[in-house]
């Protein structure tokens, strides 16, 4: 999500694309959401929420997100907090999920991840997790909401 003119631009450009986290692994859309926030391709991280309500959480203000535009929301307020704060190069690593638990058509996710960026140039890192409730819809696993969770950012080495 480079640029709030960038997002908004693809948004109105493209059709969102339904691009399902299909099988049986709910932590397929996360995935997918957080690749597609590294490669900066929208349709592919926005596809990957519910419809309807969902909620996020994340360190930087207002620091909460909810509603049927809570992912666009976020991603605008991602974009000002980055040019505000002199961020640049995002990217989010993450790991094998340390906890899933199913109950039917939801479910929850632990997911250890690694955010690298820089701010004014200087190489930052901040260990953490994404915390995320999941939806079945259609066959289909989907975001319903997430949080962030991570320690102060320190230097990258």
């Amino acid at each position: 999500m480079k640029q709030a003119a960038i997002v908004l631009l693809a948004l109105v450009l493209c059709a969102p694309a339904i691009v399902p986290a299909t099988g049986h692994d709910p932590t397929a859309p996360l995935r997918q959401f957080i690749d597609g926030f590294n490669s900066g391709n929208v349709q592919s991280a926005f596809a990957a929420y519910a419809a309807g309500t969902i909620t996020i959480v994340d360190e930087f203000a207002p620091h909460v997100w909810t509603g049927p535009n809570a992912a666009h929301e976020w991603a605008d307020a991602y974009d000002k907090h980055a040019q505000a704060t002199g961020v640049t190069d995002g990217k989010v690593t993450y790991s094998k999920p340390t906890r899933i638990v199913e109950d039917g058509d939801v479910a929850y996710v632990v997911m250890p991840t690694v955010y690298l960026y820089n701010e004014h140039g200087k190489p930052l890192k901040e260990e953490g997790q994404v915390t995320a409730v999941m939806n079945r819809e259609s066959g289909a696993w989907k975001i319903r909401g997430w949080t962030w969770t991570g320690v102060k950012p320190h230097p990258a080495k």
